[in-house]
């Protein structure tokens, strides 16, 4: 098996792409290891010591690790775990749960459906080329809060992503929306 590993703009995190599906769809982020036990995958990453974040998608896998330590040290032994959890056959995740999905609702106001039609076909593609996901929260007095994970969960240029990029083109698309905001952890 030959995995791949891509920087993402989060020095702490990088993406895993070992060429299989992990996940039919959506996504599951895994904050530490308390919450990770429906996931043998993610469970065996936090099994590393310094691995602070699992995030997992349809094609990659991002890992974050503590500030202090060197991805030299760390990266075999993330490698190692990945090829591990394929040669034993179990799946990345046991409930299906926890995975993640923007899809539209009854309750939806038309703008709301705007908006997560626009996260979906422009913004989700770019941040998951930089190992992470940005999910919509909530709509509230032109106030669109999202919530971002993998890489993009700490990340020195997640502000001028949401900023710069996102709330540039929701304000430019949807005039109701005036501003966009991380959600609090």
């Amino acid at each position: 098996m030959f995995i791949q590993t891509e920087d993402t703009p989060n020095p702490d995190t990088l993406k895993f792409i070992p060429g299989n599906i992990i996940l039919k769809t959506g996504n599951a982020d895994f904050v530490n290891k308390e919450v990770a036990s429906n996931s043998p995958l993610a469970s065996r990453l936090f099994e590393i010591e310094g691995v602070s974040r699992v995030f997992l998608a349809t094609d990659f896998i991002s890992v974050t690790k503590d500030p202090q330590l060197d991805w030299n040290n760390l990266k075999p032994s993330i490698l190692t775990g990945i090829m591990e959890h394929y040669s034993s056959g179990l799946p990345a995740i046991n409930l299906v749960d926890d995975i993640i999905s923007e899809a539209n609702n009854a309750e939806d106001t038309e703008t709301i459906k705007q908006i997560k039609d626009l996260l979906e076909t422009r913004v989700r593609p770019a941040v998951a080329m930089d190992g992470g996901d940005i999910t919509f929260c909530s709509f509230e007095s032109g106030v669109v809060t999202l919530q971002m994970k993998g890489a993009c969960a700490g990340c020195p240029s997640s502000t001028a992503t949401l900023k710069m990029g996102i709330e540039n083109m929701l304000r430019h698309y949807i005039p109701e929306v005036t501003e966009v905001k991380a959600a609090e952890l």
